[in-house]
């Protein structure tokens, strides 16, 4: 059976994928970055989303000689002009504080009126081989920004956005739900055929 490595050390992250090869008729095994503990994390330090993404799959094809995917996601805020895009997750400037970083953004728009809260979450999912072979595809979850959180799944800004169609946020919809929209859940399938094409 082939192997494929996915940048990551998230285990609903490799699950999310891997149901979506296998709905798809791909008999891969895939694998996290953990199966590798030796290889350092990459710093990502592209100014785009699909940048960022093609680093970490590079670096991972070059590193364990297997075919990898990597993605790199975030939110994008029209009033903002797109931020803060690559830099959601350190928005707050402590990188993985969540709370600080909604805080942080519900605090800038809050004399944003309904009309003007659009945003979208952008997932770019990237796949690189070892001879240097790469594709990127992308993914968006689009809606509107509430002025309170709401709801306790998902993660992140998930508790703002409302998407397009909905009457609840990310984080009021269930894992199911969630993955049915989602950015990465639509980048990721975007991947497939790329996957068959490359990885076969």
């Amino acid at each position: 059976m082939k192997r494929l490595i996915l940048a990551t050390r998230n285990a609903g992250k490799i699950t999310e994928l891997h149901a979506i090869l296998a709905d798809a008729g791909l008999d891969l095994a895939l694998v996290g970055a953990d199966a590798y503990p030796d290889i350092p994390d990459v710093k990502e330090t592209g100014v785009t989303f699909a940048e960022n993404a093609l680093l970490k799959a590079h670096a991972l094809a070059q590193a364990t000689g297997l075919p990898a995917i990597a993605d790199d996601s975030g939110l994008c805020v029209e009033v903002l002009g797109g931020a803060p895009g690559i830099f959601s997750a350190r928005w707050s400037g402590t990188h993985g504080d969540d709370q600080a970083n909604l805080n942080l953004l519900l605090a800038q728009l809050g004399d944003i009126a309904a009309p003007h809260r659009t945003a979208h979450f952008a997932c770019a999912a990237a796949l690189a081989l070892p001879d240097g072979t790469e594709r990127v595809v992308e993914g968006r979850l689009t809606g509107t920004l509430r002025h309170t959180p709401s709801g306790t799944n998902g993660f992140g800004y998930d508790p703002i956005l409302q998407p397009d169609g909905e009457t609840r946020t990310c984080a009021e919809l269930t894992p199911a739900e969630k993955n049915a929209i989602s950015h990465r859940g639509k980048a990721f399938r975007a991947l497939v055929p790329v996957v068959r094409e490359l990885v076969g």
